[in-house]
Formats: C-alpha cells, sequence, structure tokens
C-alpha cells in the first residue's frame, strides 16, 4: 500500500485517490455516456448532424479556458478548497440541462460543464503528485487513470443501454447527483497539501497570487523549451484518442449506418487496450526510468498509427482501423503518466500554475486539433481519419524525442526511478 508524505492514515489517503478517481470518472462520464445518443440529441434541438463533434469541442476548451487561474488560486489558497469548487461547478451546470432546448444553449452549457475537467486536470493531480513519493505517484495515477478510463470503456455500451430506458436529460441529471455525492466524500476525506506539514519535513509554501508574478511564472514556462515540447507531445500523443471519441459517432452510426450497440462495441478493443497499457505500465514501472518508458511506449504509438493508416487504406474495413488504434492505445498507456510527470517537473515554479499551463496548452491542442481535423474532412471516411490520426502520431513524434535528448541524467532530474 502506498504511503502517502501527508500526516493521514492510509485509508484515508487511498479513499482519498478514490474520490479523485471518481470526480475524473464522472467528468468523463459527462461526455461518454451522452456521446451514442448525440444524434438524437442533436435531432431534438433541431440541428444539423455537423454539430455532433461540437459537444466534445465545447467541453475541452471549456476544460481549457479557466485553468490559467484556477492553477495559480490552488498555489496560493490551497488544493482542496478548489477542487471543491470545481466538483460543485460540474453537478451543478450537469443539472442545469435539464432546461435546455436549444443547440446552441447545448453547446454553451457543454463548455461550462468541461470547467469541471480543468479543476481535475490542474488541481487534482498536482494534489496526488504532492501526496505520494514519485514511484508512488506514477503507479497511483496510472490505477486512477484506469477506473477513469471505464467511461470511455463502458461509456458508449452503458450509454447505449440507458438511453434505451431514458431521456438523456435525465441521465445528465443522474451524473449531477453523483457529483454531489463525491462533493460529499471529497469534503469529509480529501487532506490539504498546501501549507501543511509533511512526513519528509518542510511544507509546500503557498504562492502569494500577483498578477505581475504570475505573467512572469507564464512567460518563463512559455520561455521554457522543454516544458512546451512536453505539452506539445502530450497534446499530439492524445489526439488521435480524442478526436476518435468526437468523431466515432459521425463515422460508424451517421456513416456506416451502424447501431448505438455496434457502435458502443468497437470502443471496448480501443479503451480495453489503453488500460492495458497502464497496467503495463505499472508493472515496468519497477524495471526502468521513466525515459525508458517513454522510449517503450512510442514503438506501440507509432506503430499502430502507421499499421492502422496502411490496412485502413487497402481494406476500408473498420476492423483495420480499431487494430490499429488498439495497438497505438497500448502505447498511450504506458507513455501518458510518464510524459505528464516529465512535463510537471520540467520546471521549478509552483504546480498549479505548471500544471495550469501544460493542461492549457494540450488541452487546447486535444480541442482545436479535433475541430480542425473534423473541419478537414476527418469525419467524412475511416481512410480520411486514419490519415489525420497517423499524422499527429509522426508529429508527436519530434516533441517526445526532444523531451527524451534534454532529460537530466538519472538522479538528478528527481523524475528516474
Amino acid at each position: 500500500m502506498p504511503a502517502s508524505l501527508l500526516f493521514i492514515s492510509p485509508r484515508r489517503a487511498i479513499l482519498f485517490c478514490l474520490l479523485l478517481s471518481l470526480f475524473e470518472l464522472l467528468t468523463y462520464v459527462g461526455s461518454d455516456f451522452i456521446m451514442p445518443g448525440m444524434l438524437d440529441i442533436i435531432t431534438e434541438l433541431n440541428a444539423d448532424p455537423r454539430y455532433v463533434p461540437f459537444s466534445l469541442n465545447a467541453y475541452l476548451l471549456g476544460g481549457v479556458a479557466f485553468q490559467w487561474l484556477i492553477g495559480p488560486l490552488s498555489d496560493r489558497f490551497g488544493r482542496r478548497p478548489l477542487l471543491l469548487t470545481g466538483c460543485a461547478l460540474f453537478a451543478l451546470t450537469c443539472l442545469a440541462t435539464l432546461w435546455i432546448k436549444e443547440v446552441n444553449l447545448f453547446t454553451l452549457l457543454r463548455f461550462f460543464q468541461g470547467i469541471g475537467l480543468g479543476f481535475v486536470v490542474v488541481v487534482s493531480y498536482p494534489a496526488l503528485q504532492e501526496s505520494f513519493s514519485e514511484a508512488d505517484a506514477v503507479r497511483l495515477l496510472a490505477i486512477v487513470g484506469n477506473i477513469a478510463l471505464l467511461s470511455p470503456l463502458l461509456g458508449p455500451l452503458v450509454g447505449s443501454v440507458l438511453l434505451s430506458v431514458m431521456e438523456w436529460r435525465a441521465m445528465f441529471i443522474t451524473i449531477a447527483l453523483l457529483s454531489m455525492l463525491v462533493w460529499l466524500g471529497l469534503y469529509w476525506l480529501m487532506p490539504e497539501t498546501v501549507d501543511v506539514p509533511r512526513r519528509e519535513g518542510g511544507t509546500i509554501a503557498p504562492t502569494p497570487l500577483r498578477l505581475q508574478d504570475l505573467r512572469n511564472d507564464y512567460l518563463n514556462l512559455l520561455r521554457n523549451q522543454r516544458f512546451i515540447a512536453g505539452c506539445l507531445a502530450l497534446g499530439l500523443t492524445g489526439l488521435p484518442l480524442l478526436s476518435w471519441i468526437a468523431l466515432s459517432p459521425l463515422l460508424l452510426m451517421h456513416n456506416l449506418g451502424l447501431s448505438t450497440y455496434a457502435y458502443a462495441l468497437w470502443q471496448l478493443p480501443v479503451f480495453g487496450a489503453l488500460i492495458f497499457g497502464n497496467f503495463a505500465l505499472n508493472t515496468l514501472i519497477k524495471h526502468f526510468s521513466i525515459e525508458q518508458l517513454l522510449r517503450i511506449s512510442l514503438l506501440p504509438m507509432l506503430a499502430g498509427m502507421v499499421l492502422g493508416l496502411i490496412f485502413t487504406s487497402i481494406t476500408a474495413h473498420i476492423l483495420a482501423l480499431i487494430g490499429g488504434l488498439a495497438v497505438y492505445a497500448f502505447g498511450l498507456g504506458i507513455g501518458n503518466a510518464t510524459l505528464y510527470r516529465l512535463t510537471l517537473y520540467s520546471s521549478e515554479s509552483g504546480k498549479g500554475c505548471v500544471s495550469a499551463m501544460l493542461g492549457m496548452i494540450s488541452v487546447a491542442i486535444y480541442g482545436l486539433g479535433s475541430a480542425a481535423l473534423t473541419a478537414l474532412g476527418a469525419g467524412e471516411s475511416l481512410t480520411a481519419f486514419s490519415i489525420s490520426a497517423a499524422i499527429c502520431a509522426i508529429t508527436a513524434l519530434w516533441p517526445v524525442l526532444y523531451m527524451l535528448s534534454r532529460a537530466t541524467p538519472a538522479g538528478e532530474s528527481g523524475v528516474s526511478i
């Protein structure tokens, strides 16, 4: 059992991690459970099918919009009050879906719901990293990720079943009620990590919130080439998966005419492989450094995208694309947590500020990149999507290799195991 660096019991530490993963899971559920019903939603709201990916794009852009402020606020006032605020905001905006009657208002509300995702990225991840040793933090981040990945793995299937027995608004209300329960759990069990005693001695001092200092911190991060490379790498390596989530209803149900049930089943190999990648990380991290694990992850990520492109172009069959995506997702499961850790600790600035800039850049790449791929026709056919996804994966190779070339020798960086 991982030992916390804070003066809390092991039981409370585990429950805290579980609640973090449940909040993250619900922010994913808010998207993944709804995606199978997007065609029905836009039909009810009298909108064009092109609005299908707009829901996810608005959600992601909401996640990035206020991270620049959320992170420094958590450095100043602590992680706990900020995460409680984010969880409450997410619950209330999900509840507000009950009164939506027009597609533009629905998209706007998705933006505000996405702000809750920003709190997960900027507050909960640093809170976990600050609560445990490096090896335990990376391991727990992978486990928390596995729990959260139950949403994209089972969300389309469960969402399809639920949408057959309840209206989509009822699903949002259910998510809101569950978020309120998570808020209560966080209120009772979440420890503070800023300005509290730690087992190794000392504290993480709160950072004064001054606009000039905030401006300088962000400018310094933008000048940090290794940090920027890590942000670009995180965004580009994850973009094929995020684009798949956004466009798969269009590709499978609208273009190929598959049922929502068939659509959901085709998600299982992709997100199942992602979870297996996280389990592989949990084993491999005992034997390899973080930098070595990142190198290992490159092979399946690139091979999956390139092979998927080749065989999808030849056969135009869904199985070829899904096979390539599954191999890629396995590599992403190994590489994502390691890349996040390397990027977060590539700067000495406050981790709320660093995670905010990291989240803003990477999530903006997700949202804007997915919108750009949609505009360029990635949703028109399986081959068009495979070409777009392969270009993203190959482009990500440069910032990943740059990160690795600038890695500090083991034992000096604070991120090797």
